[in-house]
């Protein structure tokens, strides 16, 4: 398969991070918008990027754009395309998409057309068909269809890369995997210093950290991509990539990444995904409330994502844990940079402490925002 636009998708208000993730693995970045970032490259390049992204969602390797006007003009676009280099015919495929186009009252019906030409294509090629179905396991075909601009991608991912394969056992709703290494890009976090989660849950936060100081690729725990049911998916390639990266992971780390929760259950699930990561060993783990977290000399940072009452009601009850988290910044963590990632400015307001930065996130539909505050040892002037 040839050179061509690499589509990256990303959770709304990423693609800064993912960006900066895609120069540093030296790729090009053509444009980008709030949720995607094009690069270009080869299907060996998307290989690549489905390994080592911490931030994208998707990698969508461009097949062809066309026009389409209504379904029967997609679905003649659609079967001149050889789908008999890209699939094969005793395969799987699932159809994905985005549409907005006048003629479709019912997203589900580009998929079929999509599904209709491609079995058609391969049925004439072949004398068979692959099966089809919702399963995003196998070969993936995404169309995006936006008036009469179409294009087609495969999917390369399959399942979303946010599924890195060590959350075993969730805790109540969880940062989503992606979410939190960008937050934790956005801290500024050296990967060399102490990083300090109190309020844990079921680990993510600490888990990625750990996993970007090792230098780990989140996608190693993985053991299927899309790319891997395309036809010419060269399997001795992607064992040399996962071994070459594997080559090149810490086995140490010089700091301490410590992560406590009240609750019992919540630090043991922590250690279980930890140790499904293969980094329980490098995280401390202690049950206690927040403000008793150890807090070692040496400063970098402290960060924690409290409840923010989604409910009307629900605030109020939480103001002093608000507070609570401002006396604790102020008391045990001079030396650090103190991160509250929250979607309450209102209940930011009980910390009591002026941030020096407020970055806009979005945790699924809510907006939220990564609050940072400098806590200096002594005065700031000294």
């Amino acid at each position: 398969m040839g050179k061509t636009k690499i589509l990256i998708t990303c959770p709304k208000g990423i693609s800064p991070y993912l960006k900066e993730e895609i120069l540093r693995l030296e790729f090009p970045v053509k444009s980008d918008s709030v949720s995607w970032v094009e690069t270009k490259g080869f299907m060996e390049d998307a290989m690549r990027l489905n390994l080592f992204l911490r931030t994208g969602h998707r990698v969508l390797y461009h097949i062809r754009d066309f026009n389409a006007s209504n379904p029967e003009e997609l679905y003649a676009e659609v079967k001149k395309i050889p789908w008999e280099d890209y699939l094969h015919e005793d395969g799987y495929v699932c159809i994905t998409s985005s549409v907005k186009n006048p003629t479709i009252s019912d997203t589900r019906y580009p998929n079929l057309k999509c599904k209709d030409a491609i079995a058609d294509r391969m049925s004439e090629k072949f004398g068979r068909r692959p099966d089809s179905g919702p399963l995003r396991d196998r070969a993936v075909i995404h169309l995006y269809w936006e008036d009469k601009d179409c294009s087609i991608y495969i999917d390369t991912s399959g399942e979303p890369l946010s599924k890195r394969r060590y959350r075993k056992i969730p805790l109540g709703a969880p940062m989503q995997e992606t979410l939190a290494a960008a937050v934790i890009m956005a801290t500024e976090w050296s990967g060399e210093g102490n990083f300090i989660n109190p309020m844990c849950g079921s680990g993510t936060l600490a888990i990625e950290a750990a996993s970007i100081a090792l230098n780990r690729p989140p996608g190693l725990l993985r053991d299927n991509f899309g790319f891997m049911h395309i036809r010419g998916f060269k399997e001795e390639s992607w064992e040399r990539l996962r071994e070459n990266a594997k080559s090149s992971i810490k086995k140490r780390l010089d700091f301490r990444i410590i992560a406590s929760d009240i609750s019992s259950k919540a630090i043991e699930t922590a250690k279980n995904n930890a140790e499904t990561a293969g980094v329980a060993h490098l995280i401390e783990f202690y049950v206690c409330d927040f403000r008793e977290t150890p807090v070692p000399e040496g400063g970098e940072i402290v960060i924690l994502n409290p409840e923010y009452g989604e409910r009307m009601g629900e605030e109020k009850a939480l103001e002093d844990t608000y507070k609570g988290i401002g006396d604790f910044f102020k008391q045990r963590c001079k030396g650090y940079t103190g991160c509250i990632f929250t979607g309450s400015l209102n209940l930011a307001k009980k910390v009591g402490l002026k941030a020096k930065k407020r970055i806009q996130f979005f945790n699924g539909s809510i907006e939220c925002r990564l609050l940072k505050y400098e806590l200096y040892e002594g005065s700031r002037k000294a």
